[in-house]
């Protein structure tokens, strides 16, 4: 202890004036686990060591000791925001790898559910981000708008947040009756408040003030650094996953990819807003596209056999007990296979060597990338600026798990 006090003593004398802070890991800000260490010239920033904190699990290690299916519940605490856009990708290339082409109603609901899941990530990072400005009001409109979202995820999967909701070759079941109607309806409520938040926020001047011109990020900055999302969108760079490298439905909806010019924070924030929009008018287009069918693959050896067949045959009963106790026997191979997350390019690149468990698994986590270029947006600026600015990141611990 005393030799960290002398060190710190040390570091004083040498940077002359300037004050050597920790910002977190309890501060209200920081999510309980990231911590600044800032070297600060009276309120402007000279220099920022990151901690990302010790939100870690170990999934991709954990990965190796399950069932391929068995992965699953641990991709929904990679990004507890929105679990239902992981759980989605992960099984995405376990299809690739296996060569499984799913159903167009299968296609269509997890479309559904990867929409449904964006606009819960993006509301409340809209809302948090206006509470620690001081702004009570919007804080509470977007998490009510929130509220109104996760009863119907509940209604879908059987759980408000960790879903484990998708199967390889398919879905846990099929859309309850009367889900459309109950989508329709929480979705004209999440339109009502986030006129509200707009309202409140958008043209509010010190909102604008403490948002405009501050976390700066340039196109070849965020391109250099890996930056996916919207992180990327909002510095003019067009790209988005959903519209350029299309999966599941989404060739099939109309949609716009929404893009920044300054790739400040108010972009940042004006584009989760016109992307909530743009979610919606999937999600509606979805639901009056949906087609029938069946929702998972007719192959005992990917999917369970129904509960009639397992009970009712000598077959049924040998696949289920098969798939349960050795899991899926995926080819030997490797595959990668990214899809759009809320906070940018969720990829998950996996390795079988042709048995029931994966031999490597590893996330390309959207956050992580975010967080690499959080010092270049802060330094010589000022101490407040750190606050917009890592809101706006929308840095999710669980997604930088390492």
């Amino acid at each position: 202890m005393t030799a960290s006090i002398h060190a710190l003593k040390q570091t004083a004398e040498r940077v002359g004036d300037d004050m050597i802070i920790n910002m977190g890991p309890s501060h209200p800000a920081t999510h309980g686990t990231v911590k600044f260490v800032l070297t600060l010239d009276g309120e402007t920033i000279r220099d920022m060591d990151i901690t990302i904190g010790y939100l870690h699990r170990g999934f991709e290690k954990m990965a190796e000791a399950g069932t391929w299916q068995q992965v699953l519940p641990y991709t929904d605490r990679l990004n507890y925001v929105s679990p239902l856009i992981n759980n989605v990708g992960y099984v995405g290339a376990v299809e690739k790898l296996w060569g499984i082409e799913i159903t167009p109603r299968c296609k269509y609901i997890r479309t559904l559910a990867c929409e449904i899941s964006r606009i819960t990530d993006h509301l409340t990072s809209l809302g948090a981000g206006a509470l620690e400005l001081g702004g009570f009001a919007p804080f509470l409109f977007g998490v009510q708008a929130r509220e109104v979202l996760y009863p119907i995820v509940e209604e879908l999967t059987g759980a408000r947040l960790t879903t484990s909701y998708t199967r390889i070759g398919g879905l846990r079941h099929d859309l309850p009756e009367g889900f459309g109607e109950l989508v329709e309806s929480g979705l004209c409520k999440v339109e009502d408040l986030c006129t509200k938040v707009d309202q409140l926020l958008t043209r509010n001047r010190i909102f604008y003030d403490r948002m405009i011109g501050t976390g700066v990020l340039s196109q070849k900055d965020a391109i250099s650094s890996g930056c996916t999302g919207i992180m990327l969108r909002c510095t003019g760079v067009d790209w988005d996953l959903r519209k350029h490298q299309p999966y599941l439905a989404y060739d099939e909806l109309d949609f716009d990819v929404i893009v920044g010019q300054a790739g400040d924070n108010y972009d940042r924030y004006l584009c989760r807003m016109e992307e909530v929009r743009q979610s919606i008018k999937m999600i509606r287009q979805l639901l009056k596209q949906m087609p029938g069918g069946p929702v998972n693959v007719k192959d005992w050896n990917v999917v369970l056999p129904p509960k009639h067949d397992v009970y009712n045959s000598i077959e049924g009963m040998i696949a289920h007990f098969k798939l349960v106790t050795d899991g899926h026997q995926v080819p030997a191979g490797e595959a990668y296979y990214p899809i759009e997350g809320g906070n940018g390019e969720v990829g998950f690149y996996i390795v079988s060597q042709g048995n029931g468990r994966p031999y490597r698994i590893h996330v390309r986590p959207p956050c992580f990338y975010a967080m690499g270029i959080l010092k270049k947006l802060c330094v010589n600026h000022m101490l407040a600026d750190i606050i917009p600015t890592f809101d706006t990141l929308n840095m999710i611990g669980g997604e930088v798990d390492r």
